[in-house]
């Protein structure tokens, strides 16, 4: 009797051990092949590029690297003379302008009120063009004073975001070209992270998942949700060959590596003491489980184990509405519109009554 249970114990053991391995390849077959987690994540921001919209010498620099900035602060100054003085000729040639403006219109005015004894149809005619083209004149020398203003006050370069100075090299004294971007300022609120997923563990991704990414030496995670899933990413395969030819890459048939997708997670905590760096690495992972179900840690974690052999065994299951499709409210398409071709306009159509008849006299505008 003691032998038999002696026995019976072993086998026991056995089987339980035996379940026991294939219980613990199942957990780490999922963990590493299809749980929705990453190593390779990292912390990315928008980083705006500034670049004069004039040129001219630096006279002024009022930042220093690394210095947290407002929207709209002057972040250097170049050399206004130059722009003052265009201003104040322009300026100048708006009011000689002006009064050639004033008297043309009077003298046309005059030759309106004149009778055909004192004057013909042909000098109204003439008149009354010379003030046409004054006020032509005129409003051209309005547009170079305002164009003047524009570029004396775009020689204080400011900035058009909050964030912050990164890699400042320029110095007093530097020549600033016109659109060659010279200062960047790191976007502060733009940061977001990227998690690179491997296609294997999609599935169990979904917009509005809660991501917890996991800086190396920090111990408490940033708290955020996918936000979008990248639709396209570069395809070595589609690229032509010299020739034209499609590259087609040569593969072993028996080992099939999983693409990785890029997936945007917005960033809604932030741990204190924290500093969001981009270029940062993260682990990121989606709790999933814990955002959509219910009732006790326990009773999720046993449920979460369930769902994920389950996924093992018949693959996983796909949620409906998880990822917008394409064309939806989400994903809609946008087409832009084509311009069409403006018809040319004539002359009666750009001044009306400047030439009537011979006979007839001008509209005095």
């Amino acid at each position: 009797m003691a032998r038999f249970a002696r026995e019976t114990l072993k086998t026991v053991a056995t089987l339980l051990i035996f379940v026991l391995a294939v219980l613990a390849a199942l957990i780490v077959w999922d963990s590493y092949v299809t749980a929705p987690w990453t190593r390779d994540g990292s912390v990315r921001v928008q980083v705006a590029g500034i670049a004069p919209q004039v040129s001219g010498q630096i006279t002024e620099v009022r930042v220093v690297d690394n210095q947290y900035i407002h929207q709209g602060d002057v972040l250097y100054i170049i050399d206004p003379f130059d722009f003052r003085v265009t201003l104040d000729t322009d300026k100048a040639q708006l009011r000689q302008k002006a009064a050639d403006l004033q008297v043309k219109r009077m003298q046309a005015k005059r030759r309106q009120h004149l009778s055909d004894l004192a004057t013909t149809a042909e000098q109204q005619q003439l008149y009354v063009g010379n003030a046409v083209q004054a006020r032509a004149t005129f409003d051209a020398a309005q547009q170079q004073v305002a164009q003047a203003d524009m570029n004396l006050k775009r020689t204080q370069v400011r900035s058009p975001v909050n964030g912050y100075v990164t890699n400042l090299l320029m110095r007093v004294g530097d020549y600033a070209h016109a659109g060659t971007t010279n200062i960047s300022v790191i976007d502060a609120d733009s940061y977001w992270i990227d998690g690179y997923f491997e296609e294997t563990k999609m599935a169990h991704v979904c917009v509005g998942d809660r991501a917890e990414a996991a800086l190396m030496g920090y111990r408490d995670p940033i708290v955020g949700r996918v936000q979008s899933i990248t639709r396209g990413i570069s395809v070595s395969n589609a690229a032509p060959s010299t020739q034209g030819l499609p590259n087609v890459n040569p593969v072993y048939t028996w080992v099939r590596l999983a693409q990785r997708v890029p997936v945007r997670i917005r960033i809604t905590d932030v741990p204190a003491g924290i500093p969001l760096v981009s270029g940062m690495t993260a682990t990121v992972t989606i709790r999933d489980a814990e955002a959509r179900k219910s009732g006790s840690w326990l009773r999720q974690r046993f449920a979460s184990l369930a769902d994920h052999l389950v996924d093992i065994v018949h693959g996983p299951q796909l949620s409906p509405g998880c990822v917008p499709r394409i064309g939806d409210e989400n994903g809609a398409t946008v087409t832009l519109p084509t311009p069409k071709p403006i018809a040319p306009l004539n002359l009666e159509e750009i001044n009306p009554g400047l030439a009537p008849d011979m006979n007839t006299p001008p509209r005095l505008r």
